[in-house]
């Protein structure tokens, strides 16, 4: 039996005192007027208190408008990756630590009871509790009309359907009968599952609630079909596209339908600093929508006071010359968090079926991994600082093996066309190009969401050395959301795009993205649907190895032994390597990070990371602010 209980306030939390708390002034008129509560009245009873000290940071001055830029509408989900505020989240160390929560208490791996903060709000005011869980499994989760496909798959540990109840309004519990070790990280995510929803505001849209005629009107209104897709249209807790849903991120939406989106402070936001201020520091965000491809540019114009979205390591020259030439601005380089920074995935669920069964032998796979010229990509687009290899654990994690690094990658045509021909691929079109076993020639589709120029350059050079092993690269640009709907319909044949999100994995993280889980991994779209939905859409894996990482997933799950969970990574590790699903062909290259010279508190070295970390997340955004925040918003 192990019990563990968790009683941080914050990180080595400070004391609260209700009397030591400032007013912030950007709500002060309102509080004034009496629209607002006073600072005292909108804190929880127990916030969090940082002690930005004992962090070896400095206490900030509230004001400014951040200004940052996104290439897409739907990025203004990136408030929330960045925003950062989850349940459960990570320390830069990559520890742990109650955030939402008050705390929580771990029982056997398999109960977990969170403990929320009394008085804790929603942005709009209204009490944050345990009904808002309730809410959210008895009327989204399990309601067949707003869920058909029921409750996540997480919820499902060894074919169990866990439990969760609520003992009282600051008590929530989950339940499982066996272990679910993967239940706390899961909420530090970048993109987690949200176990709670505003109910006082999403219940005007719910059939149970709501008054029949005013729902209809809501409907006709929405243009949509009907009850359920209006509520699951007004329920974007992770898009963040709907001003009007209540949310406990720093900052809320206040935006109109222009390019230019503005957030503005939270006045019920839970965490102050051990001086009594509440954060965020900074009171706006501007997120101005433009072109993928005049990020760079903008930002070498000083017009940005924080970015590394949008920019990548191409554009460190023009960056760093912008610096020089008078810039306010500096650029950081921080550490790449992804498997790799360019890698291929040819999809071994393609409808094709001839060229499904080429792409499913692993020869295929090695043969266009040993056709890859690693190191002139490397000096041409990287100035050789990126790691030449195939995708694994970075060479920071305590699970990298620099023989998996190597693997099947490095440079041999000669040993590249030994396989082709191995594989019976032997006849040729007068131009040299191999035939596939029905004549047609051996035309290797790439599709790319079109955003990356160092891709591009990239399949450039590989088309060259591919050439000389009979096969023709076709490049094909795509919307990136085009590009994931056709590898997940199967009919994309080969995709690029990063390696896992998490490149720094420990014994102790979850290896499920190893295995055949998830549709996101573009080697096995349709395995993990298969899996996603319990088997309702997709198709069974029906490969020696991806069985096998299967189970290898499940066996982590199923042992608290770190010496058992490290083989077990190290097995799949292996696999990879050997495998060769996921092509990688460089990784570490270094992030550029845009910083105003006005911002403080933002470290000059990180990691930048989807997962874990959410990119800024990790390095918590509401603790940056202006030296002087009232000249930043003049300027």
């Amino acid at each position: 039996m192990r019990k563990l209980l968790c009683l941080l306030i914050c990180l080595a939390g400070p004391v609260w005192a209700q009397d030591n708390t400032q007013e912030t002034s950007f709500w002060a008129m309102e509080v004034q007027n009496g629209d607002l509560p006073p600072i005292a009245d909108r804190l929880p009873d127990v916030p969090l208190v940082v002690d930005l000290e004992a962090k070896g940071r400095t206490y900030g001055t509230q004001g400014g408008t951040l200004r940052t830029l996104v290439s897409r509408t739907k990025d203004v989900r990136q408030m929330v990756v960045y925003g950062y505020a989850r349940l459960v989240g990570y320390a830069p160390d990559y520890s742990l630590y109650p955030d939402i929560l008050r705390d929580f208490e771990v029982f056997e791996d398999r109960r977990y009871t969170l403990h929320l903060r009394p008085g804790h709000k929603w942005s709009d005011g209204a009490p944050f509790t345990s009904d808002d869980f309730r809410y959210w499994w008895e009327n989204v989760i399990n309601n067949d009309e707003i869920t058909p496909t029921g409750p996540p798959d997480f919820m499902f540990v060894d074919g169990n359907l866990g439990s969760v109840t609520f003992p009282d309004p600051h008590t929530v519990v989950f339940e499982w009968p066996t272990p679910n070790s993967n239940f706390l990280p899961l909420l530090a995510q970048a993109s987690p599952p949200f176990l709670y929803r505003p109910a006082h505001y999403l219940r005007q849209f719910h059939v149970d609630f709501a008054e029949t005629e005013n729902l209809a009107e809501e409907v006709r209104r929405a243009r949509v079909k009907s009850w359920a897709a209006l509520h699951n249209k007004r329920d974007n807790m992770y898009k963040f596209d709907n001003p009007a849903l209540p949310t406990l991120q720093p900052w809320i939406n206040a935006s109109g339908r222009g390019s230019r989106k503005l957030f503005v402070r939270n006045p019920y936001y839970h965490r102050i600093d051990k001086r009594g201020v509440q954060l965020p520091y900074i009171d706006v965000v501007e997120m101005t929508i433009v072109s993928a491809g005049l990020i760079a540019a903008k930002a070498n114009a000083s017009e940005v006071d924080l970015q590394a979205r949008g920019l990548d390591f191409p554009d460190i020259s023009i960056l760093k010359k912008g610096e020089s030439d008078g810039g306010d601005y500096r650029t950081l380089l921080w550490a790449n968090g992804a498997a790799s920074q360019i890698a291929i995935y040819p999809n071994l669920n393609f409808r094709d079926p001839v060229w499904r069964e080429v792409m499913r032998d692993v020869r295929f796979r090695r043969a266009l991994s040993m056709g890859i010229d690693r190191r002139m990509i490397n000096r041409a687009l990287y100035f050789g600082l990126a790691h030449e290899g195939g995708m694994t654990a970075l060479s920071s994690s305590p699970l990298h093996d620099p023989e998996d690094l190597t693997s099947w990658a490095t440079l041999d045509v000669a040993r590249a066309n030994a396989l082709l021909d191995e594989m019976g691929l032997t006849d040729r079109t007068p131009a040299g190009i191999r035939k596939l076993t029905d004549g047609r020639p051996m035309e290797f589709v790439i599709e790319t969401a079109g955003e990356r120029q160092e891709v591009e350059n990239a399949l450039a050079i590989v088309t060259d050395t591919w050439r000389e092993l009979g096969i023709k690269l076709i490049m094909r640009p795509l919307d990136r959301d085009i590009l994931r709907n056709r590898v997940y319909a199967g009919v994309s044949m080969a995709a690029i795009w990063f390696g896992w999100d998490n490149g720094l994995p420990t014994p102790a993280t979850s290896p499920k993205y190893l295995a055949p889980t998830n549709q996101e991994f573009f080697s096995w779209p349709k395995w993990g649907q298969f899996y996603q939905t319990s088997g309702s859409a997709g198709e069974a894996p029906d490969m020696k190895h991806p069985q096998r990482l299967m189970q290898l997933a499940d066996d982590w799950s199923h042992t608290f032994d770190p010496s058992q969970r490290r083989a077990i990574w190290r097995e799949m590790l292996d696999i990879h390597a050997d495998q060769q699903y996921a092509i990688g062909i460089l990784s570490e290259a270094p992030q550029p990070v845009v910083v105003s010279k006005q911002m403080r508190n933002v470290p000059e070295t990180g990691i930048w990371a989807f997962e874990p970390g959410a990119h800024f997340g990790i390095h918590r955004i509401d603790e940056f602010y202006y030296e002087n925040p009232l000249q930043q918003v003049t300027q």
